[in-house]
């Protein structure tokens, strides 16, 4: 029972010590305004560095990266053909490449895809 306690009280000051470390470490300077600003060739920024992204763009990277990862997986299912049966590697690739054009046609039918509104 000594040892449990005496194990949990160690990691308790050592939570404790690494959470005080990291406060007193991370404060930000607010009077430091230039550490605070955007990074131009030392020349002022000519608009508000904190913009909007735009949502088009995000949307796009985010269906080239789902259809990298179907790349990702579609390619080991080449390699598996030669040791399964064809019928249920057939019906397994369908119904992914289903999923996959469903999900297109969603994001397709709510306008995600359209780049200009």
């Amino acid at each position: 029972m000594y040892k449990v306690f005496t194990s949990l009280m160690m990691a308790l000051s050592v939570s404790i010590l690494l959470i005080t470390a990291c406060t007193i470490i991370s404060k930000k300077s607010i009077l430091d305004r230039e550490k605070m600003s955007p990074f131009e060739c030392g020349f002022d920024p000519k608009s508000s560095s904190r913009m909007p992204f735009s949502i088009q763009f995000f949307m796009i990277a985010i269906l080239f990266l789902i259809f990298d990862i179907e790349i990702v997986i579609i390619l080991p299912m080449i390699i598996v053909i030669s040791g399964s049966l064809i019928k249920m590697w057939f019906s397994t690739i369908t119904l992914f490449i289903m999923i996959l054009l469903l999900g297109l046609y969603h994001e397709w039918n709510n306008g995600i895809l359209e780049w200009a509104n």
